[in-house]
């Protein structure tokens, strides 16, 4: 097994560069399919679910309910 780490994905040219996380899916020790919901994030805009780009296991959520995650910053870490 290796280590990925998750990070916010780039999110459109009119949603700016940061989002605040609503709600956190995932805890450490789950196993998540690729494209199952990690995180849903809020903007000013929009309201979205952040996917797991791979199968894995979580080790480590790096974000809480609340935090701002700027594009780019680690969400979680994962066994894939």
């Amino acid at each position: 097994m290796s280590e990925y780490t998750v990070v916010l994905p780039s999110l459109g040219d009119d949603a700016g560069d940061e989002a605040q996380v609503s709600f956190v899916y995932v805890k450490p020790g789950d196993s998540v399919e690729a494209d199952s919901d990690l995180v849903e994030m809020v903007t000013d805009k929009a309201t979205f679910n952040v996917p797991s780009p791979k199968a894995g296991t979580i080790r480590k959520i790096l974000v809480g309910e609340g935090d701002a995650v700027k594009v780019g910053d680690p969400i979680c870490e994962m066994d894939i």
